[in-house]
């Protein structure tokens, strides 16, 4: 019985305007739209849309957005903005103290976050990591040591857990996946790595996550298309994140849950390359589709995840 997570980077609820909004030009999981307007999802899914904005004037950012996710605390309140990028020190305070993952860790519940990263990359945000199996091209050595390597919302809220992150050598043996899904961006850098489909992705982290509570993973290149303001981006994205979503919903054991949002929108307007004031997707399957609505903005996510890997609720 695992509860699944899928954060989409930087999808919100817009107008179904094809013109400017991709997710209007297909059938996807996430084509919600302002007002609730969508298609019937499969397997008997629910949808609802969160509010990212949480009381604090300006856009959404993800430094804020995702730290309220990872936390159920309301981080533009606490900072009295919204920022972007990555956790200020007060963000890291509170993601250490309030992580799901540390709170999950604590009920003596299992977490894997499965996105998998080349060890040097770890090693250089201060983390534990096995070495490569494998020399890495010169002009990737000394990433590291070029510029200021700085971890995400993400990263902090897992490690708060003491779970061990997964590397490139998990990605090559079917324990991990690369953060966009296919293993080409990283193949194309030099490391060897198998190239899957969405629909094999979604058979990996079906089969990484069993035995264990929460099982997380993380898709950013939704916000890098919305930046990017370019639909063939957006396209090729979409492609192949919806079906990753949907093998994951028909791979569902019948007590598993899966819950899928984002944390500010963008991708749903290319007219900007700004993110967006609109609501964001809240999705639901299996025995989380009864409870979406228990969530009414971004602080509501912590608490669901937690009540349905079976730890006590964010206090």
């Amino acid at each position: 019985m695992t509860a699944y997570f899928v954060f989409v980077d930087g999808v919100g609820a817009g107008q179904p305007d094809p013109a400017v909004n991709p997710l209007a030009r297909g059938d996807f999981l996430l084509s919600r739209f302002a007002g609730g307007a969508g298609a019937p999802l499969p397997a008997s899914g629910r949808a609802a849309l969160l509010d990212a904005r949480l009381g604090v004037e300006g856009r959404p950012q993800s430094a804020t957005g995702q730290t309220t996710i990872l936390t159920g605390e309301n981080a533009p309140a606490l900072l009295g903005r919204h920022l972007l990028g990555f956790p200020n020190p007060a963000l890291r305070e509170l993601l250490g103290r309030r992580s799901l993952y540390r709170r999950l860790a604590e009920a003596g519940r299992r977490a894997v976050f499965l996105n998998a990263y080349p060890a040097f990359y770890l090693r250089a945000l201060g983390f534990d990591a096995p070495g490569e199996a494998e020399p890495l091209l010169p002009e990737l050595a000394p990433l590291p040591t070029r510029r200021r390597v700085r971890p995400s919302a993400t990263t902090v809220a897992f490690a708060a857990g003491g779970g061990p992150f997964r590397t490139f050598e998990d990605a090559r043996a079917g324990r991990g996946l690369t953060h966009d899904l296919t293993g080409a961006r990283a193949e194309a850098l030099g490391f060897r790595l198998p190239r899957r489909t969405g629909a094999e992705a979604a058979g990996l982290f079906l089969a990484a996550g069993r035995g264990h509570d929460l099982a997380a993973f993380e898709f950013f290149e939704t916000d890098e298309a919305g930046h990017a303001r370019s639909m063939d981006q957006a396209a090729e994205a979409l492609a192949k994140l919806d079906a990753f979503l949907r093998g994951v919903v028909a791979g569902l054991g019948a007590e598993d849950a899966l819950l899928v949002t984002s944390d500010h929108g963008n991708l749903e307007d290319l007219s900007t390359r700004n993110h967006t004031l609109a609501p964001v997707p809240l999705l639901g399957f299996g025995r989380a589709a009864e409870r979406v609505g228990e969530a009414r903005d971004l602080t509501g996510v912590a608490p669901l995840l937690l009540s349905l890997a079976g730890a006590p609720p964010v206090g």
